[in-house]
């Protein structure tokens, strides 16, 4: 290891701006702490040696912060489990989740797996390390892991598997079989799946509203053994035909035009394209008039370098159709599709798949690529 325990205790501080500190911040706002170098090279070590060794007993139902998982994985399994029997769903959100961990339940939850006694000082000192604020004051850290931190997001899905480890061992979970669950069905009891992305979850229930709200209660109750809490106001029960929101996408069920039957969509929430356009008109808001339409789509095409994956996975062309009319008019200078644009011969919409302006290999082209 580059440096000692000890030496993690002087050097290894976090810097915060007091001003938004403890109580006061404001709602929905958290505090970010910045480590120092000689702190994020041991944290950077830690995780080489302690990720390998806590992804053996990571379960499946876990995907964030996880090597090889991503956010669309999360969704697809919901949007499987929502397309079967199970039509209510708990959104899920845990309150300061990086704040409020517990040192001590989640030390003991390290110590199953780790012997180590070097190991284990050094995660120690990281969750003690207190906090440097721009006033000078270091601030004692007696809770939580630093927001921000290389190894936050590993020591967090260790405290959180809890709820995995719970929802996998309980009657009518991922372990029952499917004569235990059909049993259960006609008993009226619920079977339940857990889908977790870092401290954002949903929990699909086969059963009736009130079996999910004991499924909460439950899930508090469980949450509680490691200093956590639920957020009352983001945890909420919603049935498929409404749809959650869930990491940015809305997940719906209703029926296909033309027929009687109906399926589960996947498509943007409101939030997520509202995020996007908004970006686009700041920065259309900032640009002068008299910019060329060269500069200007060059950092549209900078700014919106994700958006074309997230819209392209969408099962409804909807919301991608909305993004793509707001880019073309939100410019009034008439950077749209145009058939016969003699102005601005080189350039063409083809939004239609990746919401971005392209430049077409023939420059003496005067029509757009999809007219």
């Amino acid at each position: 290891m580059p440096c000692s325990c000890q030496q993690i205790r002087q050097h290894g501080l976090t810097t915060a701006n007091p001003e938004h500190s403890d109580t006061r911040l404001q709602e929905r706002q958290y505090e970010v702490t910045i480590a120092t170098i000689t702190d994020r090279v041991v944290q950077a070590s830690l995780k080489l040696v302690l990720e390998p060794v806590f992804e053996a007993d990571f379960l499946p139902c876990s995907y964030g912060f996880r090597p090889n998982r991503r956010a669309h994985d999360a969704v697809a399994e919901v949007r499987f489990f929502a397309s079967k029997s199970y039509e209510w769903i708990v959104e899920g959100d845990i309150k300061a989740c990086f704040d409020e961990i517990s040192h001590s339940a989640l030390m003991d939850r390290v110590r199953q797996r780790v012997g180590d006694k070097r190991v284990l000082a050094l995660v120690k000192a990281f969750l003690k390390s207190g906090i440097l604020g721009e006033d000078r004051v270091l601030r004692e850290n007696n809770t939580g892991t630093p927001q921000g931190s290389i190894l936050s997001p590993l020591l967090s899905n260790v405290a959180l598997s809890v709820l995995d480890e719970y929802i996998a061992q309980a009657p009518g979970g991922p372990a029952s079989s499917s004569w235990g669950r059909t049993a259960r069905r006609r008993d009226g009891l619920p079977s339940y799946r857990l889908c977790r992305y870092a401290d954002d979850w949903c929990l699909l229930v086969a059963g009736t509203e009130a079996d999910a709200r004991a499924l909460r209660e439950e899930i508090a109750g469980v949450l509680s053994q490691m200093g956590l809490r639920l957020s009352e106001e983001k945890t909420l029960i919603t049935h498929i035909g409404k749809g959650p929101d869930f990491l940015g996408w809305h997940i719906q069920r209703h029926r296909k035009r033309g027929t009687n039957r109906q399926y589960v969509y996947t498509y943007p929430s409101r939030k997520a394209l509202k995020a996007v356009m908004g970006k686009v008109k700041a920065i259309c808001r900032r640009t002068a008039t008299g910019l060329p339409l060269d500069d200007l789509l060059i950092q549209l095409n900078r700014m919106m370098p994700g958006s074309p994956g997230v819209l392209s996975l969408s099962h409804d062309v909807a919301p991608e159709r909305s993004a793509e009319s707001f880019c073309n008019t939100s410019r009034g200078c008439g950077a749209r599709c145009c058939r016969c644009s003699e102005a601005r011969p080189a350039w063409t919409c083809h939004m239609h798949d990746n919401l971005a302006w392209r430049r077409r290999v023939d420059d003496d082209a005067t029509t757009c690529m999809i007219c």
